[in-house]
């Protein structure tokens, strides 16, 4: 019997950035000598039982023609249900409240420990996947986080922002870890930056079309460098289709057609070859609550870093957690286009410079960032859980 049930509402193994992070978790717990069975949602074409990284893996059924709301909440009964089936789980560890508030809820009954790793905050979050959301729905949705977050047993976190919030919301921070992001040096191998020799440079994002992270202020951006450098700006991810018209829409607004390529999302086995491809690699995050208030731990910034590419950031503290301004990786003003153009052509016309950030970075993210250090924090949290600590 497995002696750690961990659950996701998210599909597994899939292009996002949670999928990568869960299957890390699940590397490390199981190296760490533990038993671990995986529930997360079936998105039809994976199989409902399965074996990962040596975990157990069962994915519950979801009827896709229902709303977001209502396939959580089903996720999280049927969460309880196998909880209800299958008793002597000594730790249960979360993503999310769907599930986690009947998991904190019911473990005295079934005598398990509780470990929620908070990397958003659905009251947050929800807002700018669903604009026309309920206000009366997201207050109760918040209630919700706040009795998961209060019960709960112990919690990690990717970032410093995002305990300071969690304590704000009356936790007690020592019990709050804050477990970083992480790469595996092994999947980015060190390549010399693109040669320009003519050749029109390319400035590349990926990660999500969620509202939060900044793409309309890296496409008002692109204008200002055109006028003094031809580039291609090159934008691959998912993305809802209310996003992927939004930035149709901008790019065609602003006459970019031709210097502007979106893409889908790719395995993430693909991302390292076309972060090579990159001569600038950035994450233009917006300033909003869900990236200063809640915070989080971008995994794109590390990769960027990893593969030794020249990065362009917003300059706000989830960012500078992970980047030393100027030595890192240059940092403009959220939600600035003309700063984030202006460093970008400095990246642009300076190779010097450009190789200098790349080198520093790869560097630092292999000493600091790996997903090695912080399965070894994890298993610090689970085996303080065990032994009752």
């Amino acid at each position: 019997m497995p002696n750690i049930l961990y659950t996701a509402f998210d599909i597994v193994p899939s292009p996002k950035g949670a999928s990568t992070h869960i299957l890390h978790n699940l590397r490390g717990l199981v190296n760490g000598g533990h038993g671990v069975h995986l529930i997360t949602p079936n998105d039809g074409l994976l199989p409902p039982e399965d074996t990962i990284e040596g975990a157990q893996v069962t994915r519950i059924p979801q009827d896709l023609s229902q709303n977001f709301l209502a396939r959580a909440v089903h996720f999280g009964r049927s969460v309880l249900a196998h909880l209800a089936l299958h008793p002597g789980y000594e730790v249960v560890h979360f993503r999310n409240i769907w599930d986690g508030f009947h998991i904190t809820q019911n473990k005295k009954k079934f005598g398990y420990k509780t470990l929620f790793e908070v990397n958003g905050l659905p009251s947050i979050e929800l807002k700018y996947h669903y604009p026309g959301m309920d206000a009366d729905l997201l207050a109760k949705i918040k209630e919700q986080e706040l009795a998961t977050l209060h019960l709960a047993d112990a919690l990690i976190c990717p970032s410093n922002v995002t305990r300071d919030y969690i304590a704000s919301l009356g936790l007690n921070r020592k019990l709050v870890t804050v477990i970083p992001n992480g790469v595996s040096p092994s999947d980015f191998p060190l390549t010399p930056l693109p040669v320009r020799d003519g050749r029109e440079p390319v400035l590349l994002y990926i990660g999500t079309l969620a509202d939060w992270q900044g793409l309309d202020i890296l496409i008002k951006s692109l204008p200002k460098i055109l006028e003094h450098q031809p580039i291609k700006l090159r934008i691959i991810g998912r993305g809802r289709s209310r996003q992927r018209k939004m930035l149709t829409k901008q790019i065609r607004k602003l006459g970019l057609e031709e210097h502007v390529i979106v893409q889908p999302a790719v395995p993430h086995h693909e991302i390292p070859e076309l972060i090579a491809s990159a001569d600038i690699c950035v994450a233009p995050l917006a300033l909003n609550d869900r990236n200063v208030t809640q915070g989080a731990c971008p995994i794109k910034i590390l990769e960027y870093m990893a593969a030794g590419r020249p990065l362009l950031a917003s300059n706000m503290p989830i960012v500078r957690e992970l980047v030393r301004e100027d030595v890192d990786g240059l940092l403009f003003s959220p939600s600035d286009p003309d700063d984030l153009a202006h460093q970008a052509l400095l990246l642009l016309k300076d190779m010097e410079l450009s190789q200098r950030l790349a080198e520093s970075a790869a560097a630092h993210v292999r000493e600091k960032f790996t997903w090695h250090e912080s399965q070894k924090k994890l298993l610090k949290v689970v085996e303080r859980l065990v032994i009752g600590d």
